[in-house]
């Protein structure tokens, strides 16, 4: 890990979201012109700041149509800010409902960047009365500007934090983002492939995420597989269980090992995390082809299939990665 450095030049990259939202007649909307009214924002505050520029993303959008193409566009922004226009840190504006898994997500497309970069946003429009907007976006700028070790962060409510092993746990309110209390897992040792580097092509990959409750019917997990999805998180009860006794359930998740479907099974639980030989439930979903996600979070296992299958790698290299520990996801610990 780089030690952290003073920013000189900081890439803005503006994707919409609340932080720059007007009113109109169906509600608030994702509006342009951010960057003005950031400049008259720090003029009239008098923060001393690194030198910034300001790049606005195209769409704008309301962070709940965030999808993995606009990811491969802000990692791309990311690229060219700190490799062909000299910029040391950037700070992405986005939504917050979908926050999290940008963050999450963006760090396992960025290992190897050399610079921070720093998401956040606010709960409530800039200008309208108690907005965090202004907190926010001044906080990550002044600790940019203060210097930050590399990799990518959450910062809301003057708390920075690991994307992967963090959540929105709120809907309303200032504090809308907390680290989760997840196992920091054993992960096993493992060198990673070179394709995972910053600068190395990342294609679009296939993920869906599916929640156990009772009563799940396996013909859901068949009809995933119908569709040609790559990787399935599956958010499992506890320490990892499901409804092992149930024989279509488990013939259903060895089909789709079979199709070359990776699987990784999380906690629904905010604390914890998966160890599947506590109970024979566990056990069999494990014999079944499923992985152990160990403390990750839904998001952070969500991003990271994403980063793997996106390099094109084998789907049994694939499951062997999810247990090594890229991010801080298994460990809340950076490499």
């Amino acid at each position: 890990m780089s030690p952290a450095q003073p920013a000189s030049h900081i890439r803005v990259l503006y994707t919409g979201g609340t932080i720059g939202m007007q009113a109109t007649a169906s509600g608030l909307a994702p509006a342009g012109g951010f960057e003005a009214r950031m400049q008259a924002r720090l003029d009239a505050s008098g923060l001393q700041t690194a030198a910034w520029s300001f790049r606005e993303m195209q769409p704008l959008i309301d962070s709940a149509n965030m999808s993995p193409a606009y990811w491969q566009q802000l990692r791309e922004a990311v690229r060219q800010a700190v490799d062909s226009d000299g910029c040391d840190a950037v700070l992405v504006l986005h939504g917050t409902d979908t926050l999290a898994y940008s963050a999450a997500a963006l760090s396992f497309q960025l290992i190897g960047l050399p610079a921070p970069v720093v998401f956040t946003g606010s709960m409530l429009p800039a200008g309208v009365a108690h907005s965090d907007a202004w907190e926010n976006l001044e906080g990550a700028l002044g600790l940019l500007t203060q210097g930050m070790e590399p990799g990518v962060w959450l910062h809301f409510h003057g708390q920075s934090m690991l994307p992967t092993r963090c959540a929105k746990v709120r809907s309303s309110g200032r504090d809308a983002f907390a680290p989760l209390h997840r196992d920091h897992s054993a992960a096993v040792a493992g060198k990673l492939p070179a394709q995972l580097h910053y600068q190395q092509p990342k294609a679009l990959a296939r993920v869906a995420a599916l929640p156990l409750v009772p009563g799940f019917d396996p013909a859901w997990i068949s009809a995933l597989v119908a569709t040609g999805v790559q990787g399935l998180v599956l958010e499992c009860y506890g320490s990892g269980t499901g409804p092992g006794d149930d024989a279509a359930f488990l013939s259903a998740l060895r089909e789709a090992r079979d199709q070359g479907v990776v699987m990784v099974a999380v906690t629904q639980c905010q604390q914890g995390g998966v160890v599947f030989d506590v109970y024979e439930a566990g056990s069999r979903l494990r014999n079944a082809g499923v992985v152990a996600g160990g403390g990750m979070t839904r998001e952070a296992a969500f991003g990271k299939l994403h980063g793997l299958l996106g390099i094109g790698l084998e789907a049994d290299d694939v499951a062997y990665l999810l247990e090594v520990d890229l991010c801080g996801e298994l460990t809340g610990l950076r490499r």
